[in-house]
């Protein structure tokens, strides 16, 4: 698919890379950058956000020819809506917008110590990653997270051009296709301890990671176990007060079974004696 344009402006063909196509191998900047991905991506998931039609991908390239180029920039993180099916033992590489299915609506890049260009408006080849998700892909939201300081830039697409987004009071961004506010949280995920992009819902609550549903019904587990071993306490103790009462009621018994005996003792005896002297003086 061809868009045209002036003659000012760049010739862009949406052509899907063939599936023999060499795709460039870059190294993974930091071993938290694909870690935040997942992270991102497993709440999503977990809360039920995440449909067949969509594609969210991480260091996926995302394509487009450009004046007879190949462009290819691989985003740390990225959210299709809806993409075209693929073919049965079909694995996604790469992905053409419009080609295979509709524009990213959320790209992604995360800063490391080395300058990949993130902020880079060259609009020449092979063009910065800013300029790119701008004027060629038109990506809706660009955002920028450094995990170090932290930083969390959300840029969203204004009249063809970048806006840099104000966070409401809590730190947070709103997000309209998922309906959720992004933001940065400080914790422990997998052992390491860092700055975590994670999602929150209108009434402020934290879309959780697996690892803390896990622990959140292991703690409600134990505090059932811990309801449970106090009603049987409870329990035990009040056979045991009922134990009491009955061995209390039956000494009572005995007692009034001795009174009764010793009267009756008493009765007897006082017979025998009226039988044998008469009437007491």
């Amino acid at each position: 698919m061809t868009r045209s344009l002036n003659q000012t402006e760049p010739n862009i063909v949406w052509e899907k890379l063939p599936d023999d196509y060499i795709l460039p191998d870059e190294p993974v900047e930091s071993i938290l950058q694909p870690l935040l991905a997942f992270a991102l991506s497993e709440s999503l998931d977990l809360a039920g956000l995440i449909t067949s039609v969509m594609l969210i991908a991480s260091n996926m390239g995302l394509c487009a020819k450009i004046n007879g180029k190949t462009v290819i920039k691989a985003p740390d993180w990225f959210f299709v809506p809806q993409v075209l099916p693929l073919s049965e033992g079909k694995i996604r590489r790469s992905y053409t917008p419009y080609t295979e299915g509709d524009l990213p609506e959320i790209v992604m890049e995360f800063l490391s110590e080395t300058d990949a260009g993130e902020y880079s408006n060259n609009s020449t080849y092979p063009y910065g990653k800013l300029y790119y998700y701008e004027q060629i892909l038109k990506v809706p939201f660009y955002i920028i997270f450094d995990p170090s300081l932290p930083l969390l830039e959300v840029r969203h697409l204004q009249s063809g051009t970048y806006v840099l987004l104000q966070p409401n009071q809590q730190g947070r961004y709103y997000i309209p296709c998922f309906d959720l506010f992004l933001g940065v949280w400080a914790g422990t995920r997998q052992q390491i301890l860092a700055n975590w992009l994670r999602w929150w819902d209108h009434s402020g609550n934290m879309l959780l990671w697996g690892s803390e549903e896990i622990a959140i019904a292991q703690q409600t587990l134990e505090q059932e176990r811990q309801r449970v071993e106090l009603e049987r306490q409870r329990v035990e103790q009040e056979r045991q007060r009922a134990e009491l009462e009955r061995q209390r009621a039956e000494q009572e018994r005995q007692r009034a079974e001795l009174e009764r005996q010793r009267a009756s003792d008493l009765e007897a005896e006082l017979k025998r004696y009226r039988q044998q002297f008469g009437e007491l003086p």
